[in-house]
């Protein structure tokens, strides 16, 4: 998609005219789902920043999101809300004519941009924007493919720096920021020789997102390693390869990736017999007792109990306000409706089935082939120029749990061991035999322990910074954010490495690997490339 850049206005003229305020910057939100509105509440609770507008192509979405964060402010202005990026590109061109030309009472621009629409969007989103100059936070994965993440890198190398972001919350919570803190700055083990991460995904969330929802198959989404895990795989580079602190330290890369995994459970094979030739789990005789029940998860668990938020809100996104301002026999019937609803492959066709979520119906009968066991495990050789030793990770992705995305795993180091969970750290010192547990404070409102509100924080405080002229891109970007977007792609890149592996049931030689898939491509566009 070629951006919509008027040739007589470059990047530079764009970002003067904004008259951009030092005091709160202001932020538009792409896209108003769980994420958009998450990030939105994140910078009202930091009182940094302004949430100032929405782009949201569903009417309903989009004056919720209105209501809720920008009009309960003031009364509407121009440039408050848009149905897609374009739209506010056009809008945004304009503006900044009039701004440039005198015009009196020229609205406010923005300042950064919060990105939050579907993962296969994000690539045609970032490069779209990447002209207006603005500072971008894109929710993870920033891509579905190697190609799209390495055009988005090439794309926004081409104009002046500006900060950015990626939604890898997990870096940003204080119970991470902790543990990296004692593994890396305070060394309490010593030298890491190997690390076993685990992301448990939860039994029935994974039957909700990536069996009914939008990431069950990876034509139309990607692989769950990366759509569900991306988090986890950059967590364990950042611990392990990243340097310790802003210094001109090399990172330590690892040497070799492989992986193993598969779709388990979720299979037509694996259908209780007694659930006969029921596609729809309200047409089903096991809709009391099955575990996967529709009914039980979203109705029964949920909404009967008063939760009409997440995940009933993700099944039908009207079901909270009916239930506010209708009750609650109007909000089942809404949620019922949308979980009746099936399909048959002899009525639609593959891409009409394919390009929505849902939601009622059976596990076993579904369309979904994404892996819902995995195994990721890289190796480092010891590093001859950064002094680092040899060492191993493993990373286990796996749905069939109790815990619902609370990560766990353990450090062993030559001096001594940590385990941690999504409260605690625990660390033991072999040297003196002494066992000392942390418990990092985890804010209440905050999702993913903290992080969604520290990587909001941390984002704004930054764009304040550059704007201000207190800091350059490159000071923001490493004081505040303490990742850089080719940090990012590497962590993406190495997702890519481990699936690759996967199916082809190999093992990656990972520097191999990222001269022929990255180093050549990122200097010559692929077929990949958006813009």
């Amino acid at each position: 998609m070629a951006p919509l850049l008027d040739s007589t206005l470059d990047a530079e003229a764009g970002h003067d005219a904004r008259h951009v305020t030092t005091i709160k910057p202001r932020f538009l939100i792409i896209g108003a789902g769980s994420r958009g509105t998450a990030y939105a509440a994140a910078i009202l609770r930091s009182n940094l920043g302004t949430v100032a507008a929405i782009a949201e192509p569903v009417d309903f979405k989009r004056q919720q999101f209105l209501d809720k964060f920008i009009w309960s402010r003031n009364e509407a202005q121009p440039g408050q809300h848009f149905s897609d990026w374009n739209d506010f590109v056009c809008f945004e061109l304009q503006r900044r004519k009039h701004a440039t030309a005198g015009h009196v009472g020229v609205s406010t621009g923005v300042d950064g941009v919060f990105v939050c629409v579907k993962d296969d969007l994000h690539a045609q989103a970032v490069t779209a924007l990447a002209p207006l100059g603005l500072h971008i936070m894109c929710e993870k994965p920033l891509a579905t493919t190697l190609a799209d993440c390495l055009s988005i890198q090439r794309t926004l190398s081409q104009y002046p720096p500006r900060i950015f972001a990626i939604g890898h919350v997990l870096r940003y919570s204080p119970h991470n920021m902790l543990l990296r803190h004692l593994l890396l700055q305070q060394r309490v083990i010593g030298d890491v020789l190997s690390m076993e991460h685990t992301e448990p995904v939860g039994w029935w969330h994974f039957s909700h997102s990536y069996v009914r929802g939008q990431w069950r198959r990876e034509n139309i989404s990607a692989p769950s390693l990366l759509t569900k895990s991306c988090h986890d795989i950059d967590f364990i580079l950042w611990m392990l390869s990243s340097p310790p602190s802003d210094a001109t330290e090399m990172p330590h890369l690892p040497t070799n990736v492989s992986s193993t995994g598969s779709l388990k459970q979720f299979r037509r094979v694996m259908k209780p017999k007694t659930a006969g030739s029921a596609t729809n789990c309200l047409s089903c005789s096991l809709s009391e007792t099955c575990m996967y029940s529709a009914k039980r998860i979203y109705y029964d668990s949920q909404l009967a109990k008063g939760n009409a938020k997440w995940p009933v809100e993700i099944v039908n996104p009207q079901v909270p306000h009916i239930l506010e301002t209708r009750g609650a026999l109007a909000a089942k019937a809404a949620l019922f409706a949308t979980l009746a609803e099936d399909y048959d492959e002899t009525v639609l066709s593959a891409p009409d089935i394919e390009s929505r979520p849902w939601y009622g119906r059976c596990v076993w009968e579904s369309d979904n082939d994404v892996c819902d066991d995995q195994i990721v495990t890289f190796t480092w050789d010891d590093a001859l120029v950064t002094g680092k030793g040899a060492k191993t990770a493993t990373f286990h992705m796996i749905a069939q749990t109790l815990a619902q995305c609370e990560r766990r795993g353990r450090i062993y180091g030559t001096e001594g061991e940590i385990s941690y969970d999504s409260k605690s750290i625990t660390v033991h010192d072999f040297t003196n035999d002494h066992t000392e547990v942390y418990n990092p404070e985890v804010p209440a409102n905050s999702h993913h322990g903290g992080g969604d509100d520290g990587l909001t924080e941390m984002f704004v405080r930054a764009v304040t910074a550059v704007d201000s002229g207190k800091m350059t891109v490159k000071q923001a970007q490493r004081e505040f954010m303490g990742c850089t977007l080719e940090e990012c792609v590497r962590s993406h890149a190495a997702v890519f490495a481990a699936d690759e592996a996967r199916r082809e049931r190999k093992v990656v030689d990972w520097h191999e690997w990222w001269t022929t898939n990255v180093d050549q491509n990122l200097q010559t566009p692929g077929n990949g490339a958006c813009r």
